[in-house]
């Protein structure tokens, strides 16, 4: 009788031995299978913190339109601009309170981007979606004419309803605005015709 319940021990323990053993193996492959899971995620979480450069597919962007991407935490605007846009432009600069970016050029844009259109190609705007008063967001305002809150002779631009200050549609601010600066043209890149490179300009 002692013999018999001896051998249900053996069995037992080595049933337990062996759930214990499984468990160990089912473990540690579990945690194999998370670690290359979540690390996949650890450089786009670092990089977004020390704020990587993020690319921006740009080929299906019409004339006319805006499209945002995020950099640094920041809503950055990609526009592609009308030829009737772009050629308003110049007719603008005596109503603005800085027309060349001269006030914090070293703030306000990088070199390749203070001229008439604040760019690298004119067709496209890229600036940083944040009002310089109070870091507010913009509206986008591209239709032209006489419009709630905006001047008759509007010609397209953005609209900032927090405390009334406009922008041309090369991001300039218009003169007596509550907003000191124009919007923020971020470092940036063209890798092709399609693609967009933002917060990098190395090559530029």
């Amino acid at each position: 009788m002692s013999e018999t319940l001896v051998d249900s021990g053996q069995i037992d323990n080595s049933k337990r031995t062996w759930l214990i053993a499984s468990g160990c193996v089912g473990a540690v492959g579990g945690v194999a299978a998370v670690v290359p899971f979540v690390s996949s995620f650890q450089p786009s979480e670092k990089a977004k913190a020390a704020g990587a450069a993020v690319e921006a597919d740009i080929s299906g962007l019409k004339p006319g339109e805006k499209m945002t991407v995020e950099w640094r935490g920041k809503p950055v605007w990609i526009v592609r601009r009308t030829p009737e846009q772009l050629a308003a432009l110049p007719a603008l600069d005596s109503q603005l309170a800085d027309p060349k970016s001269e006030r914090k050029p070293d703030e306000q844009a990088p070199k390749y981007a203070r001229n008439a259109s604040r760019a690298i190609k004119d067709e496209y705007l890229v600036v940083v979606g944040i009002c310089t008063h109070l870091g507010c967001s913009p509206s986008d305002k591209f239709t032209t004419g006489a419009q709630p809150s905006l001047p008759d002779d509007w010609q397209g631009g953005f609209f900032c309803p927090c405390h009334g200050s406009t922008f041309d549609m090369a991001g300039r601010v218009y003169k007596n605005k509550p907003a000191p600066d124009n919007l923020e043209v971020p470092p940036h890149m063209y890798l092709s015709d399609a693609k967009l490179l933002i917060g990098d300009d190395k090559k530029a």
